[in-house]
């Protein structure tokens, strides 16, 4: 790897921080990036995932003020998080590598359309929010039902994440903004630990069990924590729109990649 390459996959790194911290779809940056430079889909995919957890971790530092009352939550869905993770890694690292590029060809494209939605998706959580109103006899009925329904979703979200991940904070937001009664940036906060722990927990699991590209994992890892900060501190200036067009174009050069190339 020359500087030029080294640069631009630093270059990555700071852009996904960023990216995760506010939308939740980093990896569609750096993953094509490592395709560009010739690795090869499933270590392209496991040294992202790795060198992305430290700006998943500076995320949530970032949101700290937001995450203020939410810890005994946060530590019931982690244990649910952890587990869906172990099997998404499972599923990749047992999966034939030949099945990868066709499935995260797709994956991609979904993450793509996830990223698109997500303002009429937080629009419609406000809305469901301002609208619920549990009679007090079944309030308890409720919340459990309410606590089960989100407990499976973040375990198949979580699941998703293990095995590849882009836009998977979209898809956590979409859930806990759907069945807690929180502001959006307290949801976003909760995002980011749980996107967390589903990263760090697939890290593991892909050092002990996969071929890691450590020079690559290294400078993603640089970028992606200066990045995170940023995001967090920075990230609500930018235009949302303009942020979201980018993402989804480099998400479809990407797909387009895996399938025809």
């Amino acid at each position: 790897m020359g500087p030029p390459e080294a640069l631009a996959i630093l270059g990555a790194g700071l852009a996904a921080g960023a990216v995760n911290a506010v939308v939740g779809s980093g990896s569609l940056i750096t993953f094509p990036t490592l395709l560009a430079f010739s690795y090869p889909p499933v270590v392209a995919n496991v040294s992202n995932n790795v060198g992305l957890v430290s700006g998943n971790v500076s995320g949530a530092v970032g949101y700290r003020r937001e995450l203020a009352g939410q810890g005994a939550r946060l530590r019931r869905l982690a244990v649910i998080a952890a587990a869906g993770s172990v099997a998404g890694a499972a599923a990749l690292l047992s999966l034939p590598s030949s099945s990868f590029k066709p499935i995260v060809a797709v994956l991609i494209l979904i993450s793509c359309v996830l990223v698109l939605v997500q303002p009429w998706l937080s629009s419609r959580i406000v809305a469901r929010r301002e609208q619920r109103t549990e009679p007090n006899g079944n309030k308890a009925q409720g919340q459990e039902k309410t606590s089960v329904m989100l407990g499976a979703g973040v375990f198949a979200s979580a699941a998703y994440g293990g095995y590849f991940g882009a836009a998977q904070g979209v898809l956590v937001i979409g859930l806990l903004g759907t069945f807690l009664d929180e502001g959006l940036q307290r949801v976003n906060a909760a995002k980011n630990v749980l996107v967390a722990v589903v990263n760090g927990t697939a890290a593991v699991v892909y050092i002990i069990f996969a071929h890691v590209a450590w020079l690559a994992v290294l400078l993603i890892a640089v970028g992606s924590t200066a990045g995170g900060f940023l995001g967090a501190r920075y990230g609500r200036r930018l235009p949302p729109l303009a942020l979201r067009i980018f993402v989804v174009i480099i998400g479809v050069i990407s797909a387009v990649k895996l399938i025809f190339f």
